[in-house]
């Protein structure tokens, strides 16, 4: 028996020893990023190509990031980030967007060529919103809906022909990793209903698997069948607010401000969006420190305590809070998120962190952590534990600062 099992030892020894490549592949990270350009400027053109029978106006800025053992992300300007002209003889249609700054623009509406014969005029000064008439503003919300879901189906049909025609050109992907195009960045536009009748804000998010693109290029899926692979969220945010999702950002806010926090502190409320169908997403901004006057760089850090330190101790300490502060989010979320009653078992809890600024200290610049209702269920009825719930979470990180 005990040769068996030192054979069985060393055969898996030699099975890890040649398996280890695999897990640790190498990225030729010069070689990824000239991939990533290339593949930007192919998703523009398509998208660009869907609107080639009207006339658009696209300051249509894609960024592709890399994450190791997640994939590639090509980010879209979220909701109300550019203003968008499209329409066709001579009627435009705007949604809604901040203008360069002291910039004026006029622009026709015409809400129903069949109902309305003469046109609105508005006009945008600089990034405050225009005036519609009263009896126009529910017809012009209808309107810019209508044009804004025409718009982001446009959008998925050329994301979807992007990842099956070109998505296998980012030839160092791993099986497993994906290729996604998303328009949720990590800044939401809350003020935008708070001045103009604007419509709801989207979550777009198209992903495929890098297998599945690679199964289709040796000839075994179908066009098809690779098409039906992709996973496709088109949501949009929800106007009725449960008041358990308020309580939780409450919570959130309270837990990371200075006196509380053990690592990095938020200085605003943290705020959330809720999304039809998917779940809820909130965003948080931390800090590590705050400097003692305008450019002297010497530092107070409330969290630790500390009430003058330089920059070299500051950047220091900020790397160092950073493994704990994911962890203590992890572990906040499953302690606080399983009060959520109004969270369905296939919607998701999203945590997304614009991270403290620390140049060279290989932090990510942004945090993004998911979990499903199931698994905050599954944990408050403790049919699992907190280890194995924390691996249960899908992590995103932003490009190291």
């Amino acid at each position: 028996m005990k040769n068996v099992i030192q054979t069985l030892v060393r055969g898996a020894i030699v099975v890890m020893v040649y398996l280890q490549p695999a897990f640790a592949q190498k990225i030729d990270e010069e070689r990824m990023a000239r991939d990533i350009a290339v593949a930007e400027n192919v998703l523009g053109t398509l998208i660009k190509q869907q609107f080639n029978n009207q006339r658009s106006f696209f300051p249509l800025e894609i960024k592709g990031s890399y994450q190791a053992g997640y994939g590639v992300t090509f980010s879209l300007p979220a909701d109300y980030t550019t203003p968008i002209v499209w329409g066709s003889g001579g009627n435009d249609v705007v949604i809604w967007g901040n203008e360069p700054p002291g910039m004026t623009i006029s622009r026709n509406y015409n809400f129903d060529n069949r109902e309305n014969s003469e046109d609105d005029r508005a006009v945008v000064a600089g990034d405050k919103p225009f005036k519609l008439k009263d009896k126009t503003k529910e017809k012009s919300r209808l309107d810019m809906d209508s044009v804004r879901n025409a718009y982001n189906l446009k959008v998925i049909d050329a994301a979807k022909t992007f990842i099956v025609d070109y998505g296998d050109m980012i030839a160092q992907l791993g099986p497993q990793e994906k290729v996604i195009i998303s328009n949720q960045g990590n800044q939401p536009r809350m003020w935008v209903g708070q001045y103009f009748n604007a419509p709801k804000r989207t979550h777009l998010s198209i992903e495929a698997l890098k297998s599945d693109l690679t199964q289709f290029r040796q000839g075994k899926l179908t066009r098809d069948q690779a098409l039906a692979k992709i996973k496709v969220v088109n949501t949009e945010t929800v106007d009725t607010v449960e008041p358990d999702l308020e309580l939780l950002s409450s919570i959130f806010t309270r837990l990371y401000s200075q006196d509380l926090s053990k690592t990095y502190f938020t200085g605003d409320n943290v705020y959330f969006e809720r999304l039809k169908d998917f779940g809820v997403i909130y965003y948080m901004q931390v800090y590590s420190g705050i400097e003692r006057g305008d450019y002297s760089r010497r530092y107070v850090m409330p969290t630790l305590g500390l009430d003058d330190v330089d920059q070299e101790t500051k950047d220091k300490k900020v790397k160092e809070l950073y493994p704990k502060f994911e962890l203590d989010l992890k572990n906040n979320m499953l302690e606080y998120g399983r009060t959520l009653k109004s969270l369905k078992d296939d919607e998701v809890l999203v945590f997304q962190v614009t991270l403290t600024k620390c140049s060279g200290c290989g932090i990510p610049s942004s945090l993004e952590l998911s979990l499903k209702g199931s698994v905050l269920k599954e944990f408050n009825a403790g049919k699992i534990d907190q280890h194995a719930a924390v691996t249960r979470f899908s992590i995103k990180k932003g490009e190291n600062q």
